[in-house]
């Protein structure tokens, strides 16, 4: 019996070995030396000072800033080591719930907004960590941020469009902001 099972079982230990420790090994030396920024976890300093992932979103709730995607991670939002979407179903009352709930907020915090808020502020990402909105969003939110930093319409306008990242590769995706820079930009104004 064990002379059958001998090779079943150090093929498992050669392929644990090389799976599961040569290959990330490998892979992550490789990145650190051809991509080190991404490598490291796109961090974001700011005065020496680390504040931010360019790769995961943030929560900002003053009206002063504009606001990211909701996050459905757990215990605590834009968790990346809990990186997950809801699992709430469309027909899910704590989804439909949750909605109505996310679009009263904005229509409050956001008066001069529009009827029609954008979906990528009501809806989280499947991650659940997604640092980007639409332009969309980012012009819906544009009022309430110029009115909280007593700033001309106009600048809030022009920051959104420095910020605006294109598809990728011209094709792919829709054209983003990332709110984590948006934000400093406008954290730099003063």
């Amino acid at each position: 019996m064990f002379a059958m099972l001998r090779p079943a079982l150090i093929l498992f230990f050669v392929l644990s070995l090389l799976t599961g420790l040569a290959y990330p090994l490998l892979t992550g030396a490789i990145a650190k030396r051809l991509f080190p920024a991404q490598a490291a976890g796109s961090l974001v300093e700011r005065d020496g000072k680390i504040v931010g992932s360019a790769l995961i979103g943030q929560a900002f709730s003053d009206p002063g800033h504009f606001w990211s995607r909701p996050s459905a991670t757990s215990p605590m939002p834009y968790n990346a080591s809990a990186s997950s979407g809801s699992n709430l179903g469309p027909l899910n009352p704590a989804l439909t719930q949750a909605i109505k709930d996310r679009v009263e907020a904005l229509r409050a915090a956001n008066p001069g907004g529009g009827a029609t808020v954008p979906v990528d502020l009501v809806y989280s990402s499947a991650s659940g960590l997604d640092p980007h909105i639409s332009i969309a969003a980012a012009q819906y939110q544009a009022d309430r941020v110029a009115r909280a930093r007593n700033v001309p319409i106009a600048r809030i306008e022009q920051l959104i469009h420095q910020h605006t990242e294109g598809s990728l590769l011209g094709v792919l995706g829709e054209p983003r902001v990332n709110v984590l820079a948006l934000n400093l930009a406008l954290d730099a104004l003063r």
